[in-house]
């Protein structure tokens, strides 16, 4: 796949949000993960990241907005209820981007969010936890970078009969083929 994604959070405070945070963007294969004037102690996140994604991608950790740096074509994408912000279903995510999702109980400060060059939000009733908010977006991006092929047309997953995918039906119940065998019999006690 071409591009890259990092994730973070701006002014959070609880540790095993953001370490559940930083395990899922592991497992998402993201490049970096970042901090912005957050109160962040590894010792504390680690034990929700336990795959010690600090140990295997970049960490950076921006004391305040201001320093917040992103390597040059890097899309600022703000993950956020906001009345400007695109749903997620319809949003076209960046070849490079960085995520921010805001604080727990609060939102992404007015300043971020106006450094963002896009504003996402996940079309919920209200806002959801940060570590479920992240893993959403990350799905959903790799979803939509074109990794997959389109869905099968019936339930289940594809079945390849000399094509690339066919309609697909899992066998029927039993209960129902014992039934069709009857050919419509009244069943008897």
């Amino acid at each position: 796949m071409r591009g890259y994604f990092g994730i973070g959070v701006e002014g959070i405070n609880k540790p095993f949000n953001v370490g559940n945070l930083f395990r899922s963007a592991h497992a998402f294969d993201a490049s970096f993960v970042f901090t912005i004037a957050a109160t962040y102690r590894r010792s504390e996140g680690g034990q929700t990241d336990t795959s010690d994604a600090l140990a295997n991608l970049p960490f950076y950790s921006f004391p305040t907005r201001e320093d917040l740096l992103l390597p040059k074509g890097c899309a600022l994408v703000g993950v956020e209820l906001h009345e400007d912000a695109s749903d997620l279903p319809r949003f076209t995510h960046p070849r490079c981007a960085a995520y921010v999702l805001g604080p727990e109980k609060s939102s992404l400060s007015p300043e971020l969010t106006a450094r963002c060059d896009h504003l996402l939000k996940i079309p919920t009733k209200f806002c959801l936890n940060v570590g479920i908010a992240g893993v959403l977006v990350m799905y959903d991006r790799l979803l939509s970078m074109g990794n997959f092929p389109p869905r099968p047309i019936m339930p289940g997953g594809p079945k390849e009969l000399g094509q690339a995918f066919a309609r697909h039906r899992t066998p029927p119940p039993l209960a129902e083929v014992a039934l069709a065998e009857r050919d419509g019999e009244e069943l008897t006690d």
